[in-house]
């Protein structure tokens, strides 16, 4: 993807600031849109980002700055915006689940005294790349998973792409509940609440043959420094998604998951080499595709579809996927040996809200 050139900063900011409104998250809105207003000025926050002009726009400088400041908040490290972020200074494992409800006029001094005073550790973290773990997504990828094990009525091999820290791919120890649904373990920590638009799914009865994923750069969630990573890209005025995460983490101990540190073509290829008899291979991802370069795009999906051919119906390959669509995700599945392609849903694009439009 093309650079952006130097003087772009400021609007890189102020879509982030826009797209974080749209998704919920006004403590971020305010705050991304007065570090624009302070990179125009050639202010702390400008020196801050100097150097990262020429970043590719699906960097997500703008996203990467938020979780630098984040993270140095669950450090420790900057108490005069612990009131904002974390209420009373105290950590996520006791405010899930409670909102914060700072507005960002409040919080911008010391959001801007932080990226002068704290600008060594910042331009550090801002080298990492956005590392997010999005377990409410689960809910919109749900009832491509049922449909897959309701019509193979074959156990699932879970295969998923820019898995991160691998929590989605433990979605079947979850509880999803909506008014006039609910599927998985009752006694879950993990609860997936969220809004149906249209029939809900059926349900079906899930059982998994193998659990494997691959990332560029894989988080292990029971690592203390998995942990800050994945919540340190959460938005803190967002406690329910940090709830859900906080929850994930804790279940991930118990339910161990590999993920393999590769590349998405050269993964997948290597999964789906041969036929795996007895079982639903099942390539996922979510809001993956747009950090992947167009040419490794094309080599992806020649592998899956190349998969699909040689498919049986002892050996089915799925592919159901979760990726932009303008102001909601769409959710589609292509199952072969058949090879039918169908949108599942559209969706929020934390999970929120999916609209099935048909039954599925």
């Amino acid at each position: 993807m093309r650079p952006l050139d130097a003087g772009d900063l400021p609007t890189r900011l102020r879509l982030q600031a826009g797209h974080c409104l749209r998704l919920g998250s006004p403590l971020y809105a305010g705050l991304l849109q007065r570090a624009a207003d302070d990179a125009e000025e050639g202010g702390p926050v400008a020196e801050l980002l100097h150097g990262h002009e020429g970043d590719p726009v699906d960097s997500m400088l703008a996203l990467r700055l938020m979780g630098a400041v984040h993270r140095r908040v669950l450090e420790g490290a900057l108490p005069d915006l612990e009131p904002f972020y974390l209420p009373s200074g105290v950590t996520y494992d006791r405010i899930a689940g409670k909102r914060n409800t700072a507005e960002s006029e409040v919080a911008w001094p010391a959001f801007r005294c932080t990226a002068i005073e704290d600008a060594e550790a910042l331009r550090q973290l801002l080298d990492r790349p956005v590392q997010t773990n999005e377990v409410g997504r689960c809910a919109a990828l749900l009832p491509g998973f049922l449909a897959i094990a309701r019509e193979t009525g074959l156990p699932l091999r879970l295969l998923e792409v820019g898995a991160s820290a691998g929590l989605n791919l433990r979605w079947d120890r979850y509880r999803y509940e909506s008014d006039g649904f609910s599927w998985g373990d009752a006694d879950s920590p993990v609860r997936l609440r969220f809004q149906i638009e249209g029939e809900p799914p059926q349900p079906a009865e899930v059982a998994i043959a193998e659990r494997r994923g691959c990332d560029r750069l894989p988080i292990d969630p029971t690592s203390e420094d998995g942990r800050l990573t994945l919540l340190s890209y959460l938005w803190p005025d967002q406690a329910h998604r940090v709830e859900r995460v906080q929850a994930a983490l804790d279940l991930a101990a118990k339910v161990p998951v590999e993920v393999e540190r590769a590349a998405a073509a050269e993964w997948i290829g290597m999964q789906l080499a041969e036929r795996r008899e007895g079982a639903a291979s099942v390539v996922f991802h979510s809001i993956v595709m747009q950090y992947l370069s167009e040419e490794e795009r094309r080599r992806f999906e020649t592998q899956i579809r190349d998969a699909g051919a040689r498919a049986n119906s002892s050996a089915p390959v799925a592919w159901l996927r979760m990726e932009p669509a303008g102001e909601r995700a769409g959710v589609r599945l292509t199952l072969w040996p058949d090879g039918e392609d169908r949108v599942i849903a559209r969706a929020g694009y934390h999970g929120d809200f999916v609209d099935l439009g048909r039954a599925v």
